[in-house]
């Protein structure tokens, strides 16, 4: 009985050693986001700001 539980238990341990594959793992390649360059609406909306402030003023 002893032999055959032994055998059960070795059995399982070698079978667990062969789950995995050989083949090589698939790497995606990283994605790159590029920012658009050229915008210019940064700087005009705080400009036009200033410029409606100044003629509320005056």
């Amino acid at each position: 009985m002893k032999k055959l539980v032994l055998a059960a238990a070795l059995t399982a341990a070698a079978s667990t050693a062969y789950a995995g594959s050989l083949a090589e793992p698939v790497v995606e390649a990283p994605v790159v986001v590029e920012e658009a360059e050229g915008s210019s609406s940064g700087a005009l909306l705080p400009i036009l700001l200033l410029v409606i402030v100044a003629a509320a003023l005056a």
